[in-house]
């Protein structure tokens, strides 16, 4: 049966569930490039993660900001092999939750509890217009970061408004594939051989980029994401595109995992003449 997407070539940075979403696309008639770009990884020094989760467990935050749902999985990890998992579950039943977006709520659900407040919009800027008409003067805020990224913009703003913040890091980004494989798909993207590249993670781009400018073929993938339609997962990828200067064509409206954006890809192709993308 044709589709929109046979004779499509479509890129995936993605890692953790590649397999998913390759699997997806290529149900529809698309050939998948499979290039994961990052790892996800345990945060190298447990001590730090179970010091903050034993401070959760006695009860002193009050509120917590959880940015990522990848982080409360990994959070929940360290507990179950210090031993600590019921005790930690039971905490983050009993603290105030506000979650950036859909994802951290999902992990949520998945032990049984749902957030305390959502974010205006899934983004740092969402979470602190969600919080900037409380009183937080006084108040022990815990806020779960993404990767090691410090968030100076939210922890500022905290600061600002009178709260005590403790942040927590549980895991990192380390290369996935090796710079072979990424140069490889920069000179894939120059010569028009993708129609898509599909991006779910603000690490991937930075990735993408980070080994374009090590090699000194940033003038390459600037010509080839130029030629190539973008797609972003959620509006925080999609700033991270931007501030490359990146066109991003793809971008789900409001459900930002990965099968809404597979459904943005298959409407964006429908509207082009068959295996033009990168005529």
């Amino acid at each position: 049966m044709e589709t929109p997407l046979n004779g499509r070539t479509i890129a995936l940075p993605e890692t953790r569930e590649i397999d998913r979403l390759a699997t997806m696309l290529e149900e529809i008639g698309a050939t998948t490039i499979r290039c994961p770009l990052v790892a996800i990884l345990d945060a190298p020094d447990p001590e730090l993660i179970v010091a903050w989760l034993n401070d959760l467990i006695a009860g002193k935050f009050d509120d917590l900001v959880l940015l990522t749902g990848e982080g409360l999985r990994r959070l929940l990890g360290f507990a179950r092999r210090a031993n600590l998992y019921d005790a930690a579950v039971a905490a983050f039943g009993q603290v105030r939750t506000i979650t950036r977006g859909p994802k951290p709520a999902r992990a949520l659900r998945e032990i049984g509890l749902a957030p305390t407040r959502a974010a205006e919009r899934p983004t740092t800027d969402g979470v602190i217009a969600t919080l900037s008409g409380e009183n937080l003067r006084g108040r022990r805020v815990a806020v779960q970061l993404y990767a090691q990224v410090p968030n100076p913009k939210l922890i500022e703003f905290l600061d600002r408004a009178g709260a005590t913040v403790s942040a927590v890091a549980p895991y990192i980004y380390a290369p996935a594939s090796d710079e072979g494989r990424v140069v490889d798909l920069i000179h894939r993207l120059e010569r028009g051989d993708v129609d898509v590249i599909a991006f779910t993670s603000a690490s991937q781009v930075e990735r993408l980029w980070e080994v374009a400018r090590d090699r000194g073929i940033e003038p390459s993938l600037v010509a080839g994401i130029a030629r190539t339609l973008v797609a972003a997962v959620g509006p925080i990828v999609a700033d991270e595109l931007r501030r490359h200067d990146a066109v991003v064509a793809i971008e789900p409206e409001s459900s930002f995992f990965m099968r809404p954006m597979v459904n943005e890809i298959v409407k964006a192709l429908a509207k082009l003449p068959p295996r033009s993308v990168t005529s």
